[in-house]
């Protein structure tokens, strides 16, 4: 009999131990430290009081949740990609979670890219963030489009001496407001396309360097940056001359699959609010729950969910065993980000008037989801990458 087991169980796959616990340590944290803290400030609130945050900073640090992308030997956590997705969908479940996961308690990794640079850029910019918990930004998007930096970047780095001249304007930035420095794309040589971009940190105090706030349906503002005359030295030219569009690829398809788990686990935590209210609510002489229409909402949200999660994890086990795996996110980005919209949306139809209340997280969920379709590159963009892959592959499967 064991012998028979031992030859069915040939191939079968299981979530290893360890990454049992790390969702699970990562659950309790949520419940027990985030959510009561997150429930002491304003309801469209994206931040914590500087002592909250301090206090659960420490902690998240101890139960070893600190910038959980970041390399071991710098002081992050470094979690494979898989880990950091399990984080993600446990992290973004509070009201904040969409865009500040966790309530920014377990830190703010520095771009990836950044440790592709010398170790004095490390040294000099990585680890100080790291240890601070301070926060950077990525600038891509420009005015002209973002989904297509290849062609779109219009921004222009010349040199002069021994520093770089950065003029032009990025929009749609995240964190840049609080940064203390980030990573920008500049076209190096007009005439050589992709070949052309190269890669700078910048210090966000740098003369010629101006932002301003962009609102948008959320209440975490993304910024404009001008760039005038921005000199950069010549020292901070991260990688070489026109790599500076593979280090964009790196980060944006690294990117995307912790983005599409942070969206699997709002849906998730959206549905558990709809399914305990079904369950108390009653009307027309019944529990909610007991109505066919509310059953099946149920159910093809738990169904959606799961299919995203299991897409999510394809994408990471294929990052972690050094495969091309740029295909897989697109999809996982893709069909997660589209899933959250519709579960939350069809979970604001369960929960009734109490689901755009702004005392609901709902509310502020769905707002925040309608984002994520459009950033780490819009849905139709994605699905052109997906469909190219496919015409491409002889036998018609790019799994």
């Amino acid at each position: 009999m064991t012998e028979v087991i031992a030859e069915n169980q040939l191939g079968a796959w299981q979530m290893p131990e360890e990454l049992q616990m790390l969702r699970q340590t990562t659950a309790e944290f949520m419940a027990k430290e985030i959510r009561p803290a997150e429930d002491l400030v304003e309801l469209d609130a994206y931040k914590l009081p500087e002592d909250v945050l301090g206090r659960l900073q420490a902690k998240a640090r101890q139960a070893g949740l600190w910038c959980i992308e970041s390399p071991v030997e710098y002081g992050g956590a470094g979690l494979s990609l898989l880990a950091q997705s399990i984080v993600a969908e446990e992290a973004s479940q509070c009201r904040m979670g969409a865009y500040v996961p966790a309530c920014g308690v377990f830190g703010w990794d520095p771009p990836n890219v950044i440790f592709d640079g010398t170790e004095e850029q490390i040294i000099r910019y990585a680890v100080p963030t790291i240890e601070s918990g301070g926060h950077t930004f990525v600038a891509i998007t420009e005015p002209g489009g973002g989904a297509d930096p290849a062609r779109s970047i219009s921004t222009t780095a010349r040199l002069d001496g021994d520093e770089w001249v950065i003029n032009g304007t990025k929009v749609f930035i995240s964190q840049a407001i609080e940064a203390d420095w980030g990573i920008v794309f500049a076209r190096t040589d007009p005439g050589k396309g992709r070949n052309g971009i190269s890669c700078f940190i910048v210090d966000a105090n740098a003369p010629g360097l101006t932002k301003r706030p962009i609102p948008v349906i959320r209440s975490w503002y993304p910024c404009e940056l001008n760039f005038e005359e921005v000199r950069v030295p010549a020292a901070n030219l991260l990688g070489e001359r026109g790599q500076g569009f593979a280090f964009a690829q790196r980060w944006l398809v690294h990117g995307r699959v912790p983005y599409a788990a942070a969206t699997v686990g709002i849906g998730q935590a959206a549905l558990r609010l709809a399914i305990e209210h079904a369950n108390n609510r009653e009307t027309f002489g019944g529990l909610l729950a007991d109505k066919q229409a509310i059953q099946w909402m149920i159910a093809d949200s738990e169904i959606e969910l799961r299919a995203a999660r299991l897409l999510v994890y394809q994408a990471a086990w294929k990052a972690d065993l050094g495969l091309d795996f740029k295909t897989d996110a697109s999809i996982a980005k893709v069909y997660a980000t589209e899933t959250a919209g519709r579960v939350v949306d069809r979970c604001i139809q369960i929960l009734g008037g109490l689901g755009v209340s702004k005392e609901m997280h709902t509310e502020r969920w769905y707002r925040g989801l309608r984002s994520k379709r459009i950033g780490e590159g819009p849905s139709e963009v994605h699905r052109l990458v997906v469909a190219r892959e496919m015409l491409r592959s002889t036998n018609g499967s790019a799994r």
